[in-house]
């Protein structure tokens, strides 16, 4: 009997309510598809341009791209044809950790430059165009990858324990309209 009472309770309430039901359901829909802000979403961020900014490694100027989104460090280098031998790419993380790199759609063969997060070349590695199985650290204080064209660390005479300057990198970030405080530099 009670049953029966709230199956006609809940179908009276029903049918009296069905426009505001409907405008409920319409809401709980849309609000359930909306997309939460990522990196290049939030005010102030400039999409990736391939614009390059100088960078010293030691006595060596080079010009590189930045990577320090999460979407940006995704993309890399992916899908390049070629690459000129004084440019590069430059991964920027928040903090020093262990780093693989792996070289899912990207054509050109490269050299990966692990740095510590004092800006100390710390390894280098070969990476293979497409190769998936990664290029893991040794070191679990990495926190800046400088990617360039194979053999080019050795041509340009870019060593272990060369450096790249820390407030240059800020000076970098501060020009994307990052904060070098969020990656832990001056």
């Amino acid at each position: 009997m009670l049953e029966k009472f709230f199956h006609v309770w809940a179908v009276s309430i029903l049918s009296n309510n069905k426009k505001f039901l409907s405008a409920c359901f319409l809401l709980f829909l849309m609000h359930g598809c909306k997309q939460e802000p990522t990196d290049d979403k939030l005010p102030g961020f400039i999409e990736s341009t391939n614009e390059y900014f100088d960078l010293t490694v030691g006595k060596v100027r080079l010009q590189v791209e930045v990577a320090a989104l999460p979407r940006e460090r995704e993309k890399g280098l992916m899908f390049r044809q070629s690459m000129d031998d004084s440019k590069g790419m430059i991964f920027i993380f928040k903090n020093g950790t262990k780093q693989r790199f792996w070289m899912k759609n990207t054509r050109i063969p490269l050299d990966i430059g692990y740095f510590s997060s004092n800006g100390s070349l710390v390894e280098i590695h070969k990476a293979k165009p497409h190769d998936l199985s990664g290029v893991p650290s040794r070191s679990r204080d990495v926190q800046f990858v400088l990617e360039l064209n194979k053999d080019a660390y050795k041509k340009l005479g870019i060593q272990l324990g060369d450096r790249i300057d820390l407030k240059l990198i800020s000076e970098i970030l501060r020009k994307r309209r990052l904060q070098p405080s969020d990656y832990n530099l001056p």
